[in-house]
C-alpha cells in the first residue's frame, strides 16, 4: 500500500482531485503511465476518485508503436475501463510545420488528450511523470538556462491536466507493479542517447549519483518545488505591479501596444523588473518564447535608449517609456539593433558629455533671454556651435545615436526628413553614421543632428527667447 498512501497523500496536499472528479488517464504502455492507470483504478475502487477510462496515443514513430497501442487496449479491457486511442504521423507534422520533433509530438499529444477527454466526459486528464522525471527536467532547463519559473519544471496541476505520480520514484513503481505481476512494455527509444532527456537519464544523474550526492533525484525534484513557489509568488507580485505600471494605449493599425513607464520600472528590485517584463513580453510574442537575452536586451533600452526586435514584437525607447507594438505571427521584423552599438548619455544644462564612440563632446549653456553670447555676437556660429530655443526644454536633454524610425524637420526644408535621407543627402559615409551623436528632449525628439543641422522647432526666433548653446567639441581638441 505504500504507492497508494504516498499517490494519496500527494493528491490531497496539492488539491488535485477529489472523490467525485472523472479523471482519465493517458498510458502509453510504459512503466509509469501502467502504474498510473493501476493506482487510479486502485484509488477510483477506494472511493478517492472515478477513472473514466484510458487515452493512448500513437505517434507513429517507431515500428511497435502499433504494438504498444494493442498493449494499452488490452490494458484497459483488464481494468474493465473504455479507451479512447488515435494516431498521427508526428514526423510529416513536424517537418510540415518546421518545428522539433519533441515539440510536434507534444503538441499532438495534448491535442489528443483533450479530445479525448472531452468525449468521455471527464474533469481531468492524469499523467504519469514522475519525481526521476522532474529532476531530469530540472536538470535538462538549467543546461539551456532557466530561472525560477523554468526550474520549477513540471507543475503537479496545468490546467486539466494533472500528474499525481510527481511524488514517487519510477523504481518504486516498477517494484510495485512486480508485487501485482503487472506487465508493462519498453520503449526502445530510451536507450537512443542522442535524445537530451536519455542522455541526462542514463549519463548525467549516475554521474551525479555516483560522484556527488546519492539522493540527487530527490534534491532536484526538492529544488524544482522551491523554485515553483518562488515563482508563484513573483508572478503574482508582477502581475500586481503590472496593473499599475502597463498601459495599453489604442494603436493606429491592429497591432498591440504596451507602455512601461521607465522611472517607475527601474524602481523595482531587480529580479521583480525581469519578471514584470517576462510577462509583457511574453504576452505579446503569442507562445514564442521569450528568453533571459530579450529581457536583458529590454532593460539595457532603459539606460541606452534605442529598439530592438524580440520574439513577436517590436521594442523602443521613447522618452520616459518603454514602448513594445507585437506584430503578426507570420510578420518578419527588421533586424534587431544591438544594443552594444547603441549609446545614449544625459546632458545637463549647463553640462557636458564625453561621447568616446563618436571621439567628442557634447557642451549645453543655458543663455538668459535678451542676452547674446559671445559666439553668436562674434557671428561665428558654425556646424559645431549652434543656439537654441531654451523655453522648450522642460527637463534634461540627452546625447544618443540614430534609432530606426528617427526623422526630424531641418531648418528651411518645410517638412520632415527621414534621417537616413538626410545622411544620404549630406554624404555621410554609411559606416560612420550610427557615431553621429544627436541632441535630443526629454520627449526623444531630435534637436540638433550634431555637427550638422537643428531641427526647425528648435531655431530662436525672438531675441525675446531663452537660448540654450550647444556645442560640439572633438576629444582633447576645441570646438
Amino acid at each position: 500500500m505504500f504507492v497508494i498512501d504516498r499517490v494519496r497523500q500527494f493528491v490531497r496536499e496539492r488539491g488535485l482531485f477529489d472523490r467525485d472528479t472523472r479523471v482519465l488517464a493517458a498510458v502509453s504502455g510504459g512503466s509509469d503511465s501502467v502504474a498510473l492507470a493501476h493506482v487510479l483504478r486502485d484509488l477510483d475502487a477506494a472511493g478517492d476518485v472515478r477513472l473514466v477510462g484510458l487515452v493512448h496515443f500513437n505517434h507513429q514513430l517507431r515500428a511497435s508503436a502499433a504494438d504498444d497501442e494493442r498493449f494499452t487496449a488490452a490494458l484497459a479491457a483488464s481494468l474493465d475501463r473504455p479507451i479512447v486511442t488515435a494516431r498521427d504521423d508526428v514526423g510529416a507534422r513536424a517537418r510540415r510545420e518546421r518545428r522539433s520533433i519533441e515539440d510536434a509530438a507534444r503538441a499532438a499529444r495534448y491535442e489528443c488528450f483533450e479530445r479525448a477527454r472531452a468525449s468521455l466526459d471527464a474533469d481531468l486528464v492524469a499523467l504519469g511523470h514522475t519525481r526521476d522525471d522532474q529532476a531530469e527536467t530540472v536538470l535538462l532547463r538549467m543546461t539551456r538556462g532557466a530561472g525560477p519559473r523554468g526550474l520549477a519544471a513540471m507543475h503537479p496541476r496545468n490546467g486539466r491536466i494533472v500528474r499525481p505520480l510527481l511524488g514517487c520514484r519510477r523504481q518504486d513503481l516498477r517494484d510495485w507493479l512486480a508485487g501485482r505481476q503487472a506487465a508493462f512494455v519498453e520503449d526502445e527509444t530510451n536507450e537512443d542517447v542522442s535524445i537530451p532527456r536519455n542522455r541526462v537519464r542514463a549519463e548525467l544523474i549516475p554521474l551525479l549519483e555516483a560522484r556527488f550526492n546519492r539522493a540527487i533525484v530527490d534534491v532536484l525534484a526538492d529544488e524544482a518545488e522551491i523554485a515553483r513557489g518562488m515563482w508563484e509568488w513573483m508572478d503574482a507580485v508582477a502581475a500586481a505591479l503590472a496593473a499599475q505600471l502597463v498601459r495599453s494605449p489604442i494603436a493606429p493599425g491592429d497591432e498591440p501596444v504596451r507602455e512601461i513607464d521607465i522611472a517607475e520600472l527601474t524602481a523595482a528590485p531587480l529580479a521583480l523588473q525581469r519578471a514584470l517584463l517576462w510577462r509583457v513580453m511574453s504576452e505579446l510574442a503569442a507562445g514564442r518564447p521569450i528568453a533571459f537575452d530579450h529581457i536583458e536586451a529590454v532593460r539595457r533600452l532603459t539606460e541606452e535608449g534605442g529598439s530592438l526586435d524580440a520574439p513577436g514584437q517590436r521594442v523602443q525607447r521613447i522618452g520616459p517609456r518603454i514602448v513594445l507594438t507585437g506584430r503578426a505571427a507570420d510578420v518578419v521584423g527588421r533586424r534587431a539593433v544591438t544594443a552594444a552599438n547603441l549609446f545614449r548619455f544625459s546632458l545637463s544644462i549647463p553640462g557636458e558629455v564625453v561621447v568616446p564612440q563618436s571621439g567628442c563632446r557634447v557642451s549645453a549653456e543655458s543663455l538668459s533671454a535678451g542676452s547674446e553670447s559671445p559666439d553668436r555676437r562674434a557671428g561665428s556660429e558654425t556646424r559645431s556651435v549652434v543656439h537654441v530655443r531654451g523655453d522648450l526644454f522642460a527637463g534634461s536633454l540627452a546625447v544618443r545615436n540614430r534609432r530606426p524610425g528617427d526623422s526630424f524637420r531641418p531648418v528651411g526644408l518645410g517638412g520632415r526628413k527621414k534621417l537616413q535621407d538626410f545622411f544620404v543627402d549630406h554624404k555621410v559615409p554609411r559606416g560612420e553614421r550610427d557615431a553621429v551623436p544627436l541632441v535630443v528632449d526629454e520627449t526623444d525628439r531630435i534637436v540638433w543632428v550634431a555637427g550638422y543641422e537643428i531641427d526647425e522647432a528648435f531655431r530662436v526666433t525672438d531675441p525675446a527667447q531663452a537660448v540654450i548653446i550647444l556645442k560640439l567639441k572633438a576629444l582633447g581638441g576645441s570646438a
